[in-house]
């Protein structure tokens, strides 16, 4: 694949790579925080590098006026992170380039399902918008899915049409999470034949992530718990384009005093809004240690 990361990430890199990735769709909450606090320690604790990728890639939802939010809101928590910031927006061509070595390996094949079918599954799995629970997305029926001797009959890619990345049924993703501990998922049961790229000239979460992943040389990815199921999903791209996995470190959902978790829809736990009412970073800080425990992991 390319290398078109920035020289400044090559040289003098350190061993431990974290990266903290927001998308600009809305304001930085108490969910966002806890998470990137926590990249941001383990980085530190490691004496290695945090990264900032700015995950645009929604032509809809993203918002300049949310970028610039969100740099102010990880500067006054004290979060540093080590520049350039890297934006997917900018990035298209190294996924179309992943996009067709998949194809010519015979690992995707068009999806001509309904707009309506596949409108959720064009986000991370823990956006609002798309999964309600913990990496909920269904399993896909392979309704579009060729023939395994038709495959490779397959045309090269064709613009305005979907792509699945074809998982191969029964295989076990296993990995040991540095904080949740041994996990293993079945593809074909635990999640099925995934969206990787969209009829609009979008990449989807799952090829975005993992190209950017390798790319910027990340050694650790800290992320929340609902990206479990993902994280399987992850590791068969990566093993398709013949990449390595970096480690994984899943942090708790951050619950409200009613068990719910927070959102962006809690505006009023918008960093932005906690700092107009006066908090200080260290009430902040409190705040998610306190929902971290009450969400019991």
């Amino acid at each position: 694949m390319s290398n078109l990361i920035p020289t400044s990430y090559r040289q003098g890199a350190a061993r431990y790579i974290g990266r903290i990735a927001p998308s600009p769709t809305g304001l930085l909450h108490l969910g966002h925080a806890a998470t990137f606090w926590t990249a941001h320690q383990r980085a530190q604790e490691a004496e290695g590098k945090l990264l900032l990728r700015n995950e645009d890639l929604d032509p809809h939802r993203s918002r300049a006026g949310f970028v610039e939010a969100m740099l102010e809101d990880l500067a006054w928590l004290c979060i540093v992170w080590t520049p350039p910031m890297v934006s997917q927006s900018e990035r298209l061509a190294l996924y179309r380039e992943a996009l067709d070595r998949l194809l010519l390996a015979g690992h995707s094949y068009p999806c001509r399902c309904s707009r309506q079918d596949l409108a959720r599954m064009a986000h991370a799995p823990h956006d609002d918008h798309a999964a309600q629970e913990p990496d909920d997305e269904r399993v896909y029926p392979n309704i579009c899915r060729p023939a395994l001797r038709e495959q490779h009959l397959e045309p090269a890619f064709q613009p305005n049409t979907n792509y699945r990345f074809r998982v191969p049924d029964g295989a076990v993703l296993r990995f040991t999470d540095r904080n949740l501990g041994p996990r293993a998922f079945t593809a074909g049961i635990d999640f099925g034949d995934f969206l990787i790229w969209r009829k609009d000239g979008v990449p989807s979460y799952q090829l975005a992530c993992v190209v950017d992943d390798a790319a910027m040389g990340i050694t650790e990815v800290v992320r929340g718990r609902d990206l479990l199921k993902s994280t399987a999903r992850q590791m068969l791209l990566q093993r398709a384009l013949g990449l390595t996995s970096p480690e994984y470190f899943h942090t708790p959902l951050l619950v409200d005093s009613e068990g719910n978790r927070l959102a962006k829809r809690h505006d009023a736990l918008a960093l932005r809004t906690l700092r107009e009412r006066g908090h200080s970073p260290e009430r902040v800080i409190a705040m998610f240690q306190a929902s971290a425990i009450r969400s019991g992991t």
